[in-house]
């Protein structure tokens, strides 16, 4: 029986101290997912971990999401999301079409994609700043899934700060407070650093998941590949 959680908050986040089993201290592991917003496997493997993460294999895990950006050249205002594809890909890109492959791990994980919706490629900045403020208000894991699904399922154009501050207030972020902060610049530089931070820990690709500062699992591996490998995660930092 779980006697009690408690929560100590540090300069770098949320450090659990333990949770109390049976009177016996448990200290709590931190899962970093580096992800970035227009990235649709990482909202797969988001859907995959949050299933791990409702079985036996969660007790004790934490998460914090970390920025990466696919496109970080992208223009501040985004482009057009169909001209892009035709200039990349040439003139038969279909914007609406999602890979046979992708459509069908996306099923499976209770999600389908509308890319027929999204008419934006967006740059993907300011929705990590946000993510930063969300961490701090405790809501950063509910407004990831309100920004995937805005995006692939919506539509929206998630680099537009209107449409930030109505997935902040989707998340418990008030109205107010998420206007002021993307009216301003705080949270940029935790997020340049984060980035670099990336770059400095090899991570080339998203998403990729750290696992209390020392394991790597990269991918949006299946549930069963991930809880497997958080359970040994967890046996060798007994």
């Amino acid at each position: 029986m779980i006697l009690g959680v408690y929560i100590i908050k540090l300069r770098n986040g949320i450090s659990p101290v333990a949770c109390l089993t049976g009177g016996v201290e448990m200290e709590r592991m931190e899962i970093e997912i580096f992800s970035d917003v227009v990235c649709p496997w990482c909202y797969i493997g988001k859907r995959r971990l949050d299933a791990v993460l409702q079985t036996p294999v969660g007790e004790g895990v934490t998460l914090r999401w970390r920025p990466y950006q696919l496109r970080p050249g992208m223009p501040a205002e985004g482009v057009d999301r169909a001209e892009y594809l035709r200039a990349r890909y040439g003139e038969d890109a279909d914007p609406g079409h999602v890979p046979e492959r992708l459509a069908a791990e996306a099923e499976d994980a209770g999600l389908i994609f509308n890319f027929a919706a999204m008419g934006r490629m967006p740059n993907t900045f300011q929705a990590h700043r946000l993510m930063e403020l969300a961490w701090d208000d405790g809501v950063q894991h509910q407004l990831a899934e309100v920004l995937f699904e805005a995006y692939f399922r919506a539509g929206k154009d998630i680099g537009q700060q209107a449409t930030l501050i109505e997935a902040a207030e989707k998340s418990g972020i008030g109205r107010a407070e998420a206007t002021r902060y993307l009216g301003g610049d705080a949270g940029a530089e935790r997020v340049r650093e984060q980035l670099e931070r990336a770059e400095d820990l090899g991570v080339s690709g998203v998403p990729s998941y750290l696992l209390a500062g020392r394991f790597t699992l990269p991918g949006a591996q299946t549930p069963e590949v991930m809880g497997r490998f958080i359970e040994r995660a967890k046996e060798r930092l007994t």
